[in-house]
């Protein structure tokens, strides 16, 4: 194990603390050893973070000191490691014989089977709008091993409920839920598809019509009879919840003699453990489920093996990977081999060993791909793993934890066998027999002990929401053979949860009383945190901003833990946006019949059915300066506080902002694919969202998306940006010129000449010269623009540029990162060529209101009558070659006759009638519409130009991708990450509106990556002090502080304030961008401004008047104190009313 001597930067970035590395160093617990389940150990979850939507995965040369599935283990270090499997020649390879699951009904020969109806047995399909979001997070091979699987869920309490429903969502083919228990009023609290009618009710039969709706291509199946061998054959995979250790033990068993795959799991109080067994054997196609790295390459020593990058550019490969190569001159006999295993010597440098050898010499240019070699991981059956257990860490700050949760388990079955019960809430000779149940040789500590003891009984929401997150991804690696599975054992605690001494809740004050059990719909959550604190999370009032996927999750965990239930209780929640098919996989308030609805509303109205006592209004607004009169201070005055569930950056600030402003609690979460994280930011406690900064995306060069693509990438920003500039911008722009020409002309008259005859040529042109008349005029025009762009263009760069260009270098021109382009002659029965027109023309006549044809035997027809002039070079053309270059050429002004061409622009214009031209349809891209041709456009102007370049093409579900940004997302892991913000909820509850005077350290910011598995856990970094150069108690101040003061006041009188309160003079206040004093004021304007009220002289200078729901203004200082040196002070909050 290597670890790192300073873990200051790993563990600022990645949120794990230092104490991981401490701990290690000093040989954690006696008699316990640490092991690697992999031949990689790097930790690549990485800094969960959510500001530009996508996360970042840590490099193994950028930390080195945890490994990344750091356990306890019974075993020996590297002990069933196996050597990853390379794939087997084609010819060679077996066929694989997807089994088929035999009628459910006919086989089990035990009662009641029930399905659904609403899908049969039939090969997988796969609806890719459906699952859009799934399938960039797992792949497409693996998202059709989910849709041939078969899963058994056993106990439909709160965990197998939470665990069917993501199983479910996310597509497996055939679902099989079954219980053989009635409900309880204990199951309530978090199992959210039963309600009170249902007590005495079975479980599964109960939930099962809500649970098959969730996603209509997926087969559900419904039993309620013991679990058999032969039952239990017949599935994929066997989740069990809630069973007694006997019953795990047996149906272990069986999975591992029929060579099935086996999950156990269950949820107590703050408390949760996962098993995962998947075989002796079991080959693994893809470990962590990141993208393949590939890169251009700039040399290959063939004496040394080493290959290093182009440009310096960071390979991102780690010891063990494997790499194969294309497009190498010289070195030919690198193209294509079979996959290298590779090891690293810097980060733009890494080796192949002796292959290359006797190849023929590197010449130039070349690209390696990293190539996901298959591994076999090799789990033990439960009864061994009882004794010898592997334990992924749950959270580095409990070391000691895992051991003993292992132990305290097996008393609570033992107890539970012995005494047919449960350990009761705070029952102290309960403690005492649940002690004596520790396996032999076992110690658990005691405030441990008891609180899993007196939370037996316990049954959280988000707990819950956790345990069946991860068990749900756990269950999905197990069928797909995609990413690592968990090895084997995963204990979760979230004990700091637990009011202490801090709160007016003090879990150690609670007594039996407090916490007894009457049959109400919150006893799983009372006998853990006590009825007076459920009487408190009833009169919570919270802000969820967002209703996607988290936003769903959270309002699901939050009814059912009773937040905003009681009379005096208030949820809101908004979302501007409207329900989307794509939406469904994983957004489970929200089905088929909803989708165009708005989110907030079907929400709000969806989780009523879950706890219909929950006060919530649903808005669909954005939050932002422009909606502030809905938002307003009474709105944010009034609640509790706030919980993120957005998918932008720009609105995360915002609401960071003002949670700020209003010191209110905020919990920020988000997610990317398997990967999620969150964080909590608490008045005069922690530091702000805004508080660090995630590094700016890289942008692709100008001249490289201009001229000189080499990768997809770059060709499909190239298409997107070419979208905009032919169906968004011109339509947008000739409509301001429309309905307000002298406005328009004012605002571009501050640009240079070349700018505003850019500007009004394409005005000129969108309306006048350009402007179609008809819908075969929109065909001849989408034909003139592939010429343009896929022949002329190319045609002229390399008129500059021939292929044989030399530097004055005497370096080839078209080498390293320029690849030579190709012009491509029309031809359509191209598929391509085809579709660019056809969409094009469709989008064209679109934008001008005119009904498109569609007909495709006319539309070629039309087609073939049009003839493009042969291409002619221009001989005042420039090419940026360099992005310095690039950056000039946008400023210059090329044109010797700028003046001359703007005059004729503009009279062409001025001779064009306003009331009678019509104006355009800008047309905003949508990429989930498969009918608006916006995609087909853009994937085939991207391929085009691919391939006049020579790039790999890619399909309509790649291109969506990256041209729309989206981000994958997965319910399981936003299930989890759900669970986390809602135990961070628990530990804000005060006394009325006063919040919870926590200690920094009981507050957790989550990360997790659910692929590999990680799980860390950090104390949120305390709020920045900055040292005061005023009068101050404290000597420092934060971001949460600031002055307040009462108004009406005059400016002098602030002034004045503002010197008895610090001792410094006033040099300069703002209020928003606007300057409202300052020194070098002119004496009269001065001594006027001083005798005027402040909210007289803001309205003045702002030329605004304030609206009446505005209650208070913030106004900046600038003070110098006696040796006229400026200070920093904070800001003043100035209230109005």
């Amino acid at each position: 194990m290597k670890t790192c001597n300073d873990c200051s930067a790993c563990g600022r970035e990645i949120g794990v603390m230092r104490s991981v590395c401490v701990a290690m160093r000093a040989g954690l617990i006696v008699g316990v050893r640490i092991v690697r389940s992999t031949p990689e150990s790097a930790l690549r979850a990485g800094r969960v973070r959510t500001k530009n939507n996508w996360f970042r995965s840590i490099a193994l040369s950028e930390v080195k000191c945890i490994c990344q599935d750091l356990m306890f283990s019974g075993d020996s270090a590297g002990e069933n490691k196996k050597e990853p499997i390379l794939p087997e020649p084609a010819k060679k390879r077996p066929r694989i014989q997807e089994r088929e699951i035999d009628s459910l009904i006919e086989s089990s020969k035990m009662g009641v089977n029930t399905e659904n109806g609403m899908a049969d047995n039939s090969d997988a399909v796969l609806d890719k709008n459906l699952y859009s979001r799934q399938i960039y997070a797992l792949g497409e091979s693996a998202m059709m091993h989910l849709r041939k699987a078969s899963v058994l869920i056993s106990g439909i309490g709160s965990v197998g409920v939470e665990v069917a429903k993501n199983l479910i969502l996310g597509g497996i083919r055939q679902v099989t839920i079954h219980d053989t228990r009635n409900a309880k009023w204990l199951d309530l609290s978090a199992q959210y598809y039963l309600k009170e009618s249902d007590i005495g009710r079975n479980r599964a039969e109960a939930s099962f019509e809500r649970l098959a709706e969730l996603n209509d291509s997926v087969t559900c199946h419904l039993s309620v009879e013991p679990l058999s061998e032969n039952f239990v054959k017949q599935f994929d995979l066997t989740v069990l919840t809630d069973a007694p250790l006997s019953t795990q033990l047996l149906v272990n068993d069986w999975t591992r003699k029929h060579n099935r795959h086996f999950i156990s799991t269950d949820a107590r109080g703050l408390f949760g453990f996962i098993f995962v067994d998947v075989g002796a054997e079991s080959r693994i196609n893809d470990l962590n489920g990141e993208r393949c790295k590939e890169s251009l390459i700039e040399h290959v020593d063939a004496e040394t093996g080493d290959v290093t990058t182009l440009d310096n550019v960071m390979h991102g490969l780690e010891d063990g990977d494997y790499v194969t190569f294309s497009e190498v001159r010289g070195m030919t006999e690198l193209n294509g081999i079979e996959p290298l295993k590779i090891t690293v010597k810097k980060p733009d440098v890494f080796n192949i060993g002796k292959v290359a050898a006797d190849f023929s010499p590197y010449v130039e240019g070349g690209r390696f791909t990293q190539v996901k070699v298959p591994s076999t991981v090799s789990h033990k059956s439960l009864k061994e793993s009882l004794d010898e257990p592997d334990i992924v860490m749950w959270d580095f700050a409990k070391f000691e934890n895992p051991s003993q949760l292992h132990a305290l388990w097996q008393a609570l079955h033992s107890f539970e066998f012995k005494h047919k019960r449960s350990p009761m809430p705070r029952n102290d000779e309960d403690v005492e027999l649940l002690r004596t149940e520790l396996p032999p040789g076992a110690k658990s500590d005691e405030k441990l002990l008891r609180n899993f003891s007196y939370q037996a009984c316990g049954n959280l929401a988000p707990i819950a929401s956790i345990v069946g997150g991860i068990a749900a991804q756990e269950a999905m690696k197990a069928v797909m053979h995609h990413m690592t599975p968990l090895k084997q054992f995963l204990y979760i605690d979230c004990i700091e949860a637990l009011p202490g001494d801090w709160s007016p809740f003090d879990n150690n004050k609670l007594t039996a009383n407090d916490c007894e059990m009457k049959n109400s719909q919150y006893d799983g959550q009372v006998a853990v945190f006590g009825r007076a604190y459920q009487e408190a999370l009833l009169k919570q009032k919270y802000f969820i901003v967002g209703a996607g996927a988290i936003g769903c999750e959270l309002l699901k965990n939050l009814a059912m833990m009773g937040v905003a239930c009681g009379p005096d209780g208030k949820m809101k929640i908004t979302d501007m946006d409207q329900i989307e098919i794509s939406n469904l996989n994983r957004q489970f308030l929200f089905r088929r019949s909803d989708v165009g609805s708005k989110k907030s509303e079907v929400a709000a109205k969806a989780v009523k059915v879950f706890n219909p006592n929950i006060k919530i209004d649903a808005l669909s607004e954005r939050v932002g300066a422009e909606t502030e009169s809905i938002f307003t201070d009474d709105f944010f005055n009034d609640l509790n506080g706030v919980l993120n569930a957005l998918d932008n950056v720009d609105a995360r600030r915002y609401m960071d902002r003002r949670c700020i402003y209003y010191r209110l609690p905020l919990i920020d979460s988000g997610t990317m694919g398997t990967k999620g994280n969150t964080q909590v930011v608490y008045p005069h406690l922690t530091e702000s969202y805004g508080s660090s900064v995630d590094p700016p995306e890289k942008d692709i060069p100008i001249c490289t998306l201009k001229n000189f693509p080499n990768e997809i990438q770059h060709t499909i920003q190239w298409a997107r940006d070419l979208f905009e500039g032919l169906f968004t911008t011109p339509a947008e722009t000739a409509n301001q010129f429309i309905f307000d020409e002298r406005g328009f002309l004012q605002r571009i008259d501050q640009m240079n000449t070349a700018h505003r005859l850019h500007i009004l040529s394409k005005v000129e042109e969108a309306l006048i010269s350009e402007r179609p008349h008809n819908a075969e005029e929109c065909i001849k025009w989408a034909r003139m623009n592939f010429q343009e762009y896929f022949h002329n263009m190319i045609a002229q760069l390399l008129h500059m540029f021939p292929p044989d260009q030399v530097t004055e270098q005497g370096i080839k021109f078209w080498s390293g990162s320029k690849r030579c382009p190709h012009v491509l002659d029309f031809n359509p029965n191209e598929p391509e060529h085809f579709n660019f027109v056809w969409a094009a023309s469709i989008l064209r006549a679109q934008q001008y209101g005119i009904t498109p044809i569609t007909d495709k035997k006319k539309f070629l027809a039309i087609l073939n009558e049009i003839h493009p002039p042969p291409f002619m070079p221009k001989s005042d053309v420039k090419i940026a070659v360099t992005e310095a270059e690039a950056k000039q050429e946008e400023k210059a002004i090329n044109d010797d006759d700028v003046d001359e061409k703007l005059q004729s622009v503009m009279m062409n214009l001025a001779k064009l009638s306003k009331k009678t031209t019509k104006s355009l349809v800008p047309i905003d891209f949508e990429k989930d519409d498969d009918t608006n041709e916006h995609m087909k456009f853009i994937t085939a102007a991207s391929n085009l130009r691919a391939d006049n370049y020579e790039i790999a093409p890619a399909d309509v579900m790649k291109t969506k991708q990256i041209a729309g940004r989206i981000i994958p997302a997965l319910a399981t892991t936003t299930a989890a990450v759900a669970g986390l913000a809602c135990i961070e909820l628990y530990k804000m509850i005060g006394d009325g509106h006063r919040l919870a005077n926590v200690p920094l350290r009981f507050f957790k910011n989550g990360f997790l990556n659910l692929a590999l598995p990680f799980f860390g856990f950090s104390e949120p970094i305390a709020a920045p002090k900055k040292k005061v150069g005023f009068k101050c108690a404290d000597g420092y101040f934060t971001l949460w502080d600031r002055f307040e003061i009462q108004g009406p006041k005059k400016m002098k009188e602030l002034i004045q304030w503002i010197k008895e309160e610090t001792g410094l003079d006033v040099t300069m206040m703002s209020c928003g961008v606007s300057l409202i004093y300052s020194f070098f004021l002119s004496n009269d304007k001065k001594k006027e401004r001083l005798e005027q009220d402040m909210k007289d002289i803001v309205e003045e200078v702002t030329k605004k008047k304030i609206p009446d729901y505005v209650q208070s203004i913030v106004l900046e200082v600038i003070a110098n104190n006696k040796d006229d040196e400026d200070v920093e002070i904070p800001y003043i909050k100035f209230n109005l009313r």
